[in-house]
């Protein structure tokens, strides 16, 4: 009987031993699912935020864009602004309120001193006085300007060094003004006075013409200076120039790019061919120009917006952008119609 009850108590022992092994295998089994389950949501969610790191928070950047005046090359910059920042930050995170000043600086002071009310998060300046404008509204929101010339000459700083040092920075649309002169002696080379017409209104383009002529000088041309204040005065200020000049030089100048139709009315008839500093102005009333590409300008500048809102990039320390690559372009139609004949690595303006 006692040999019984002992074997008795190691069968129970035995399957009470079992009973705990196949309890610990079933309860291990719902908690591996479950870190599965757990790793498998982490790894979604981490996927999620790398596909959508700008908007994790729900952010919505509103951007004040100033435009000066509405013509070819200040659309085009302001439409590759924004598409830039629409790529980069998603549709649904980022709202333009985008005004035209219609040329008139007061009128710029009155639009960004909305946006400073409004506290947007970043304000692109297209043109000069949107720029001066913006930085007399605010010293604290980052402004970015596009199609500026020269931003020393526009914010008055003395030691340029390619930043600015304050809350603005942004894109040159200058195109080098040496090859700029090369290419007026290469169409031109036995002309003797250069007429250069432009907008005393605009400093950028009184830079552009100082600068100009030491590199026209060199190359022998008799060089004289034609201004006009605004649109007004832009027909008289056209036929003294035609009066005594070979060839004009137009800047990048918005005022006259606004203003093509009057200067080819006059030009044309008289037979006085236009070098002009941008493919806008050129394609109203010029021979050849030197080209950038003022939506792949806007672009850069959108990119560079995406760089401080996004990943914190010290507008103050961030240096000005210039366009890339320049292209020899000519006014097939204007070059025709005053019988100039232009080399081959011209390309036509379309």
């Amino acid at each position: 009987m006692k040999k019984l009850a002992a074997i008795s108590l190691v069968l129970a022992m035995t399957a009470a031993s079992l009973a705990g092994c196949g309890s610990t295998a079933d309860t291990a089994a719902p908690a591996e699912s479950e870190a599965a389950e757990t790793t498998a949501a982490t790894t979604e969610e981490t996927t999620d935020t790398a596909a959508d790191t700008v908007a994790a928070d729900g952010k919505v950047y509103n951007i004040g864009i100033c435009q000066l005046v509405q013509h070819e090359a200040l659309d085009a910059a302001t439409q590759g602004f924004q598409d830039a920042l629409t790529e980069l930050l998603g549709e649904e995170n980022v709202k333009f309120d985008l005004q035209n000043a219609s040329g008139d600086s007061a009128t710029c002071a009155t639009i960004v001193n909305q946006f400073v009310s409004s506290d947007v998060d970043l304000i692109l300046a297209n043109a000069t006085a949107p720029l001066q404008a913006a930085a007399a509204a605010t010293n604290e929101i980052p402004i970015l300007g596009t199609s500026i010339t020269d931003y020393a000459t526009a914010l008055s700083i003395d030691d340029w060094t390619g930043v600015t040092g304050t809350n603005i920075s942004g894109t040159s649309d200058l195109a080098p003004l040496d090859q700029q002169a090369d290419m007026l002696h290469e169409l031109f080379p036995d002309a003797k006075n250069v007429g250069i017409l432009y907008c005393s209104a605009e400093p950028n383009s009184a830079y552009q013409s100082q600068t100009i002529q030491g590199y026209l000088k060199d190359y022998g041309y008799e060089c004289t200076e034609y201004t006009f204040a605004d649109s007004n005065d832009i027909a008289s200020v056209v036929n003294n120039a035609i009066a005594t000049s070979d060839v004009l030089y137009i800047p990048t100048d918005n005022t006259a790019a606004s203003n093509t139709t009057i200067i080819q009315n006059i030009c044309q008839p008289a037979g006085i061919p236009i070098i002009a500093g941008e493919e806008g102005i050129c394609s109203g009333c010029g021979v050849a120009t030197l080209s950038i590409s003022y939506y792949d300008l806007g672009y850069k500048t959108g990119e560079m917006a995406y760089e401080i809102l996004v990943n914190g990039a010290d507008v103050s320390q961030t240096a000005v952008e210039f366009a890339p690559n320049v292209t020899k372009k000519y006014n097939a139609a204007n070059c025709e119609a005053l019988g100039i004949t232009v080399p081959d690595d011209y390309v036509a303006i379309e």
